[in-house]
Formats: C-alpha cells, sequence, structure tokens
C-alpha cells in the first residue's frame, strides 16, 4: 500500500493545519532536522489550557453510567459494571437494539435504571446529553472513539473509550484539548495495564529493582483473520475495512501502555520518534479473494491492497530507553502479547513464556524465588481486589480490575491512572506508524500532547494502591 504526503495529510485530518507542511520526505534531508520542524508546527498549532495529568476530579458519591457500544466488548463491560458498588447504569446504546437488550439483561444487580438508546446512528447524543449521566463508556468501532468521547466531554461527562482512543492525529489533539477545556476525564481503556504480571513489573520498576530501564517490547500477535470476515463479531466488518485502508501499526497500545508507564511517560519521560516497517500482505487479501468467489460482500476487497502482516515499530525515548512493538492479527502464529523489560539490575519478559523474571544471565528465578519476589512486590491493588478480579473474569481478571479501579478513582476524587495524554501518545502510534511505513521507515516525531508539562509532571500511584470507597456487591 502506497500513502503519499497528501493521502497522508487526509488521513490523517491534517491538512488544514499545516501540521506536516514543508517536511516531505527526502534522501537529501536529515530525520532530525525533519522532526524539529514538525515539533515546531505542533507547538504553534496548540497552547496548553489545563494540566489535565494528576488532576483530581471531585469526587462522585455514585458513578452514574452510560454505555455506548455493547456488541462485544461492551456488553462485557455492562456486567463487570454493574457487580460494583456505587455503579447505577443509566442508559446503554447499541445501533442494534438486540445489542442493547442483551447488554441490558446481563446487569446482576439492583439500583440500575438503564435506558435503551437504538435503532439510529446518531441517538448516542442523546444519552450523552443527559443531565444524570457522569460517565460515557464507549465500546464501539475504532473510528467513532474521538467524535464520541468528544461530545461527551463537551456535555459534562467523563469518558472511558476502548482502544485506540483515536485513529487520526488531528483527532489524538482534539482528545486532549476537549478534556483540558471541559476538566473532564478521558481515560484510554487499555486493560493489559492492569495485567497481574504487569503489574508486578510496574512496582519493581517504581522500587528500582530494574534499576535503569534500557530497553521495553511489546506486542499484540493473534490470528483474528477469520473474524475479519464475520459480520457478526465485526458489526458492518469494520475491522477488515481498517486493515483495507490503513498499513501500520494499528493496535499498538496493549504493549505500548504498560511499559510507558514504567517508563514514566508523560511525567518525567516522554516519546520522542519513531520508525515503522511493515511486511508484505500474504494472507489478508487470499482470504478475501477466496470469500469473495461465494459472496459478493467481499468481492471489493479481492484487488484491494491490505495491511501487511507484521509491523515493527521502534520507538525512542527522551531518556534514552527504547521500545519495540510488534502487531500481526492475521498469520497462524500463537497468541503473544509480549511484554519485556531490560534493565541494568535486572529483566523481566511474558510471552512466549509465562512471566518471568532474572537478575542475571544465567536464568531465570526459579519458582520458590518468584514467589517470594511477588509477595514483597505485589501491589496493592492486587491484594484488595485480585481474587474477585480473577473469579469475575474478563481477560483473566484485569477487565474488572481496569472497570474496578476507574470507579475507585472516581468515587474517591483520585487522579485517573490512564489521562488524556496517556490516550493520545500511545494511539497516536498508530497513524504515524501508517506514515513512517509509507515513506521507506523515515523517523516521525512523536507530538509532545503535554505541551512540555511533562518535565514537571509528578508521578502518582498509579494503580498500585486503592483509594478505598469502592465496594464489590457480593453475590
Amino acid at each position: 500500500m502506497t500513502t503519499n504526503r497528501r493521502s497522508f495529510l487526509k488521513l490523517s485530518g491534517l491538512a488544514g493545519m499545516g501540521w506536516l507542511a514543508g517536511c516531505k520526505p527526502s534522501s537529501e534531508k536529515k530525520a532530525s532536522t525533519e522532526l524539529d520542524h514538525i515539533v515546531k508546527q505542533v507547538e504553534k498549532s496548540y497552547q496548553p489550557i489545563f494540566n489535565m495529568s494528576g488532576y483530581a476530579a471531585p469526587a462522585l458519591e455514585t458513578v452514574r453510567l452510560g454505555f455506548i457500544g455493547v456488541g462485544n466488548r461492551g456488553s462485557a463491560a455492562v456486567e463487570r459494571m454493574s457487580r460494583i458498588e456505587g455503579v447505577a447504569i443509566q442508559g446503554i446504546c447499541d445501533v442494534r437494539e438486540e445489542k442493547a437488550t442483551a447488554a441490558k439483561g446481563r446487569i446482576t444487580s439492583s439500583g440500575h435504571e438503564a435506558r435503551i438508546y437504538a435503532g439510529d446512528e446518531e441517538i448516542w447524543k442523546k444519552m450523552c446529553e443527559r443531565e444524570d449521566i457522569d460517565l460515557i463508556y464507549i465500546a464501539t468501532h475504532w473510528a467513532t472513539h474521538a467524535e464520541m468521547a468528544i461530545y461527551a466531554m463537551e456535555h459534562g461527562k467523563h469518558v472511558a473509550l476502548e482502544i485506540p482512543a483515536a485513529t487520526t492525529v488531528e483527532d489524538c489533539w482534539r482528545l486532549v484539548m476537549t478534556s483540558e477545556k471541559t476538566k473532564k476525564h478521558c481515560v484510554i481503556l487499555e486493560n493489559c495495564c492492569y495485567d497481574f504480571f504487569e503489574l508486578l513489573t510496574l512496582n519493581l520498576a517504581r522500587q528500582g529493582f530494574f534499576g535503569d530501564i534500557v530497553h521495553c517490547e511489546g506486542a499484540y500477535i493473534h490470528d483474528i483473520l477469520d473474524s475479519f470476515f464475520e459480520e457478526e463479531k465485526r458489526y458492518d466488518f469494520w475491522r477488515l475495512k481498517e486493515n483495507a485502508a490503513r498499513n501500520g501499526n494499528l493496535y499498538p497500545t496493549h504493549g505500548l501502555g504498560p511499559v510507558c508507564q514504567i517508563l514514566n511517560v508523560n511525567r518525567g519521560n516522554k516519546l520522542e520518534y519513531m520508525t515503522s516497517m511493515a511486511s508484505a500482505d500474504f494472507s489478508l487479501q487470499a482470504k478475501a479473494k477466496e470469500l469473495g468467489r461465494t459472496d459478493k460482500r467481499f468481492e471489493a476487497y479481492t484487488d484491494k491492497p491490505m495491511r501487511g502482516n507484521m509491523n515493527v515499530s521502534s520507538i525512542m525515548t527522551n531518556s534514552g530507553s527504547t521500545i519495540m512493538l510488534q502487531h500481526d492479527v492475521s498469520t497462524p502464529r500463537p497468541y503473544s502479547r509480549l511484554h519485556l523489560i531490560s534493565g541494568t539490575k535486572a529483566f523481566a519478559q511474558k510471552y512466549p513464556l509465562p512471566g518471568k523474571i532474572a537478575v542475571g544471565h544465567d536464568d531465570f528465578l526459579d519458582k520458590a524465588e518468584m514467589e517470594q519476589l511477588e509477595s514483597k512486590y505485589t501491589p496493592g491493588i492486587v491484594k484488595h481486589i485480585g481474587e474477585l478480579a480473577k473469579s469475575v473474569g474478563g481477560h483473566g481478571g484485569m477487565d474488572f480490575m481496569m472497570d474496578w479501579r476507574l470507579i475507585d478513582c472516581l468515587r474517591n476524587g483520585l487522579p485517573v491512572d490512564m489521562d488524556v495524554y496517556d490516550a493520545a501518545a500511545w494511539s497516536i502510534v498508530g497513524p504515524l506508524s501508517e506514515w513512517s511505513v509509507a515513506n521507506g521507515s523515515q523517523p516521525i516525531a512523536i507530538p509532545d500532547f503535554t505541551m512540555g508539562r511533562w518535565k514537571e509532571n509528578k508521578l502518582h500511584e498509579i494503580h498500585l494502591e486503592s483509594g478505598g470507597n469502592t465496594n464489590v456487591i457480593k453475590g
């Protein structure tokens, strides 16, 4: 797939902004000159309004919730949220009424007066306009995330939105500016930040166990090719359309989110620039051709270039630490959500291994040593809610832990673990990787969504302790 400069501007929603003006790739230019130019354009276009890093919104005794998109992830979230004390589910919205009704049926406790919104592509706006909703939970397809989140914040709601938070550079900036203007939280629902091993490595990093962090790796490798062509699983074949229209690392945050927290990104550190490379497509178009022989719905994809099967992206951070990200959802490989931390004192890795840690080059810690380490460094939130989270489920419990912690922060007036700057910085890798792939893997600057405030932004106890005012409904 070829993307020239003009189509990238259109893709990223930046044509009227001049964000990449004058930076057409050229072998005669030094990468640093191009990057400096891009950063300066961004600085001219946006000015800080209010710093959402560390911001604690007024505590809510009851968090009144509205859900948009309950065909898959959203319906499970309805059930999980209904188990948390201090939550009132007020609205459930999906373009398909049967999906909204089925999601309402998954509510497991009393105290919820969920009104159904369905049958109209724009009806979600009516739910966002209600006065008796505090938080909008968005689990629709990717391209709608930013528009819905911005509308909800403009109507006085905090938002929690599935990954990625946005698919264009412009929308990442719009999320940031809207959150700052309205002082409403914009939380990316990156559940992998709440995986038990990721939480352990975060606490280890905060305690200096790894020493200086040299390099991190993350990945989303998951063979879901068949589901692209199953409308019941992917409404209106939205994920097939994304992979037919865009060639890059389209789903970076599972690997990136946890390591950004470990590297203190946006709070003492920042992402500087990235490069990206994609393989050819060896299976997506072939699958479309195979199915297109008998199903006319796929004929349009039989001669359309598709996203390369494997994308590898590399990121440089201000601290000098590097990050490698991989993305492959269309080859028959075992599942891997690689999480790797390499420091001057220790090393950790999960996938394809179970979570393991080493303090030297000889071997990983044995079972007894790991148990001792976990006993000392398991974060408070895991001790408090971990076993219940496992019993509730959702990717081994991390989905419930993520939802529980969000409500914990809102009910106790705590800063959220993942703010709008994280949502933007982690999601921007998608469109920037497209540009780099299309331009011979040239480096491209990653915007500083904190607008310089990363130097002073303080670390807070990211999901290491509980606020203490959120309980779980029993039974």
